[in-house]
């Protein structure tokens, strides 16, 4: 019996360690982290420090964690090769593993925060959609960087170090999906990045940052307005794709057969990244209408970087059926909307969502 009782015990250690991440050492009665990684610049290497053509995704997660001094003393942290790719190439595929496991992670008790390291082109998209569908109030946090792992003065040890000091702190719960770079702290609803290669790329331009980091020090300034997290009505447990959402690109002139293709294609919606005001050609817009008429849901946002598309401006919504986006730049209204055709709602339900979230 006592034999018995010993290989019970045994079998229950074992998987006790098997559910939770691999590589916490715990000590100094510190917090736990997991960071998650998909690749990115930060995992970038070039063949000098000095050239600007690097290739994104050639750094694995512990390589990066032992290049940080001192982060040990911040969190247990232990790391997860999510994907390894340039964040071009992130995918929707990439994005419900990324929540499957996160929410996972976050049911237990054993960690107290997530970091996943990014590519910085669609990293707003990622921090947007996460904000939408994790199930947790406890600190999710993404950062990356501008230069890759070999330039000289790279930035991402130092924003790795940032973040993870962010993903482990009590005053971080609450705050949604949170994106961390250059001594920045930023929600992803209001995040964009807004240069091709300054390490100051990301900006709040219409809301502001959420707060600052230096050398790990943290001071909140406020809390992100939108519903997020927990306390968003959407999940995608169980769901394996979403539904197609293109973007379309209005400028003068345009045509509006990209629209048509769209539709033929398969989309189930389409956002207009609209000139000003959200607006299109006349042609755009009849295209539209017809597009609505056979159940595609047409979001107008626009390309400008800063301002908001109103309901009812120089467009009426009301008559042609659309959707303004507020204040969502066209690839934050793509993910919302995607997640919004999940279930069948309403045009004023969408609407509505686009002012709440």
């Amino acid at each position: 019996m006592k034999t018995n009782a010993l290989i019970k015990l045994i079998v229950v250690a074992i998987l006790m360690i098997a559910i939770m991440p691999c590589g916490f050492t715990q000590q100094k009665n510190l917090p736990n982290v997991v960071i998650l990684a998909t690749g990115g610049t930060i995992a970038g290497s070039a063949e000098s420090g000095t050239q600007a053509g690097y290739t994104s995704g050639q750094v694995g997660i512990q390589t990066m964690i032992d290049a940080v001094p001192g982060i040990k003393d911040l969190a247990n942290i232990t790391g997860e090769q999510i994907s390894n790719v340039g964040s071009q190439d992130i995918s929707i595929a990439i994005w419900l593993e990324l929540t499957q496991r996160i929410n996972e992670l976050l049911a237990t008790d054993g960690v107290d925060g997530i970091v996943i390291t990014h590519g910085t082109d669609t990293q707003e998209e990622t921090a947007y959609f996460l904000n939408l569908v994790i199930n947790s109030d406890k600190p999710v946090v993404t950062t990356g960087s501008m230069r890759p792992s070999t330039a000289v003065s790279a930035e991402g040890p130092l924003n790795l170090y940032n973040a993870v000091a962010v993903a482990a702190s009590p005053k971080s719960k609450g705050h949604g999906v949170l994106l961390v770079m250059n001594d920045q702290i930023h929600g992803a609803h209001a995040v964009t990045k807004t240069n091709t290669t300054s390490v100051q790329t990301f900006m709040s331009p219409m809301q502001g940052l959420i707060g600052a980091v230096l050398y790990g020090q943290i001071e909140f300034y406020r809390t992100p307005h939108a519903i997020h997290t927990k306390d968003s009505e959407f999940s995608v447990k169980g769901v394996k794709k979403l539904p197609r959402v293109d973007i379309i690109y209005a400028c003068a002139d345009a045509s509006a057969d990209l629209i048509d293709l769209s539709v033929k294609a398969g989309a189930k919606g389409i956002v207009i990244a609209g000139v000003g005001n959200g607006n299109m050609t006349g042609k755009m817009l009849e295209a539209s209408k017809k597009a609505v008429d056979k159940g595609v849901v047409v979001v107008r946002s626009t390309r400008v970087p800063t301002g908001y598309v109103l309901r009812n401006a120089e467009v009426n919504d009301d008559q042609y059926k659309t959707i303004a986006s507020d204040e969502l730049n066209a690839q934050k209204s793509r993910v919302l909307l995607m997640l919004c055709l999940l279930e069948q709602r309403s045009a004023t339900d969408i609407q509505e969502i686009f002012y709440k979230y």
